[in-house]
């Protein structure tokens, strides 16, 4: 048998140094349109991304709705009303000032991708006639086709037409290339961003990256409670690589964060019970408002929120009298009275009316434009559906024509997980931000999935494109900062370690570990003591695991720093959840010492940053960001006056 050669050369021990005016920290959505923004401004942009950027990210391979074009020439809502509903509707445990720009810039953002190639229209007049397109702009739209502010999109044309633009532009990027640790300087009393350390996953080689601005744009945590050794790809909603090494970077920089306590019970992973994402009859999200019947094949009722029986299928799209509009999205799953739209009977009613399990999505029983744009349309364009889903169910025989698809679970998850088995969904914690989304430390930002309360692919978009502009006005002020050649080395000693070593532990293993031990320390009910115990549990990890991981190559030298940045967001999470000596319903934190809930006291961000081994709380007001309009405007008169760049 031939031994295993590893394909790339072998330059560890090698270290380059970049320098730029913005270095941006991820190619995803956010990632892309914060480069862009900066290289239109004339600056000298490189951007590292850990995959390919053509299809890396949460988006990489599509994406089949985009939330909040509430500036479409369609929509019946402004910016400021989409807003300030996320913000009432989380009770104010939101990011307005991240969700003001998604609302404000998102179409803006459309417009651009069009202009580079992305498919945002019914070009071909594929669905012509049908109730949610318009005829004139050929524009569609998802849940509301009163208000039209969600769009249907091709997602899966977006990444490789981003990808072109920033060659277009001259931004250098730097593809398979981890950024691992961020470096800063101290000038006149005060910390500032002065780049970051990153490592070739193909080659070993170290690279510095010196930049008068550091953008973070990469994912929000991931695996910290569910993990399967044997289908690790399928351990979370989003891409594998995807887990959070942004966050566990700001982290270990003393950047600040926010609503890190806040998680749900788990929606999508195959560490717990769940089949693949969408790969599931639902009438939830990419899957709204699909019929569904029961065993016998009797049709559940759709109602309004007054709970009366909507008789036709049109009607699931539209707000009852005298409601403006309501709100869906994977942000969205049990929206107040006031932005609450049709959905399906509960299902503990569903039970005493007799209702027999299982349960089918049946599309059949819907009209043929409303069939077609679910399965060929959204199903094909939403995230790792277009191959293993659409193609493949259909490959072996699935009609939708003709056939029903069974629903695992209750709402749009794919099974019933247990209340220790916990995601970071539904607009979870991240980072704290200024106006100019800006950290707390200068020359720092950050956009997309960084952001504390952060949306989906709109909101990436537009705050990527927005923070990046910020960034590139920031870096014309400074001049480029030296880099701490001592924190590179010891980041060089950390990141290499593990191949010193011919044997020990995998990264599985202590994936694994970290995991059970979130699992049974910081699952759905908290208290100090288990919390505590959690935090010296993976201590213990730290002193006596850690010194034993091994690889073999470059590779897996990746995947196990991945996993040393989930061991470090787990411990920010257990910190933040010590902090917090209340309950939350909007946080969905439950303390069995504490069992206040929602106390005037409590109703505020509690932040948290780490200054060496000390963890310092803050607090910041729920409506520190002010009137979001007033705001906005003040600080974005060029974009204004200059028609968001793109305009018809």
């Amino acid at each position: 048998m031939n031994e295993y050669q590893w394909p790339y050369a072998n330059e560890f021990g090698q270290t380059e140094i970049v320098e730029s005016d913005v270095v941006v920290l991820g190619g995803g959505l956010a990632g892309c349109f914060a480069a862009i923004a900066a290289a239109e401004r004339g600056q000298k942009v490189v951007l590292v991304e850990k995959g390919a950027t053509k299809r890396s990210g949460s988006a990489g391979t599509g994406f089949d709705h985009w939330e909040s074009a509430c500036t479409n020439p369609c929509s019946r809502v402004t910016p400021k009303e989409i807003a300030e509903a996320y913000v009432d509707e989380q009770d104010h445990y939101s990011n307005g000032i991240a969700h003001y720009i998604e609302c404000r810039e998102g179409y803006d953002r459309l417009l651009d991708l069009e202009r580079m190639g992305g498919k945002i229209r019914d070009t071909e007049d594929e669905f012509a006639g049908a109730e949610f397109r318009d005829e004139k702009t050929k524009l569609m739209f998802a849940y509301d086709y009163r208000n039209r502010f969600t769009l249907r999109v091709w997602g899966s044309t977006f990444k490789p037409a981003l990808y072109n633009e920033l060659k277009r532009l001259g931004v250098k990027i730097y593809d398979r290339t981890e950024a691992t640790a961020l470096l800063t300087v101290e000038e006149n009393g005060k910390k500032r961003g002065a780049g970051a350390v990153g490592m070739n996953v193909h080659t070993g080689k170290l690279l510095v990256f010196r930049a008068k601005a550091t953008m973070l744009t990469m994912s929000r945590p991931a695996r910290i409670w569910l993990f399967d050794p044997d289908l690790t790809g399928l351990c979370e909603f989003r891409p594998m690589q995807s887990i959070g090494s942004g966050h566990a970077m700001g982290w270990r920089a003393g950047v600040e964060f926010t609503m890190m306590e806040k998680s749900v019970r788990a929606e999508f992973s195959a560490a717990g019970r769940s089949f693949p994402p969408y790969g599931a009859g639902n009438n939830h999200n990419t899957w709204y408002a699909a019929t569904l019947v029961d065993a016998r094949g009797v049709e559940i009722p759709y109602l309004d929120r007054d709970g009366n029986v909507l008789k036709t299928v049109s009607e699931r799209y539209y707000p009852v009298k005298d409601q403006k509009f309501f709100l869906k999205g994977g942000v969205i799953d049990e929206p107040k009275y006031e932005y609450r739209g049709p959905e399906t009977m509960p299902f503990d009613e569903l039970m005493k009316r007799g209702y027999k399990l299982p349960f089918y999505a049946d599309l059949s029983r819907m009209p043929d434009a409303e069939r077609r744009v679910i399965w060929g349309m959204m199903v094909g364009e939403e995230g790792k559906t277009k191959i293993p889903i659409l193609q493949n169910y259909t490959k072996r025989g699935f009609d939708p024509k003709k056939h029903a698809l069974q629903c695992y679970g209750t709402g749009w998850q794919s099974a019933s997980f247990l209340d220790q088995e916990r995601q970071l969904f539904g607009a979870p914690g991240g980072i704290m931000h200024d106006w100019d989304l800006k950290t707390n430390i200068d020359g720092i930002y950050a956009a997309g999935d960084q952001l504390f309360a952060s949306d989906c692919c709109g909101f990436a978009c537009a705050t990527g494109y927005y923070a990046g502009r910020k960034a590139a006005a920031y870096a014309d002020t400074v001049s480029l900062p030296e880099a701490d050649m001592e924190a590179v080395n010891a980041e060089r000693k950390r990141l290499y370690a593990p191949l010193e070593r011919t044997e020990g532990i995998s990264w599985k293993e202590l994936n694994m570990a970290i995991s059970k031990a979130m699992q049974n320390y910081c699952g759905g009910v908290k208290c100090d003591p288990l919390l505590e115990e959690g935090l010296d549990l993976l201590k213990s990890y730290r002193e006596e695991i850690v010194p034993q991981l091994y690889c073999e190559n470059p590779h897996e030298l990746m995947r196990t720093h991945e996993v040393l940045d989930i061991l470090d967001v787990a411990e920010m999470i257990l910190q933040a959840c010590l902090l917090r000596k209340s309950g939350s319903k909007q946080l969905n934190f439950e303390r069995s010492d504490y069992p206040e809930v929602d106390p005037v006291r409590d109703r505020r961000f509690i932040t948290l940053r780490r200054e060496g081994d000390t963890v310092v709380e803050g607090e910041v007001p729920l409506d520190y960001f002010g009137d979001l309009e007033t705001e906005y405007e003040k600080r974005n008169q060029n974009y204004i006056h200059a028609g968001g760049k793109s305009n018809e």
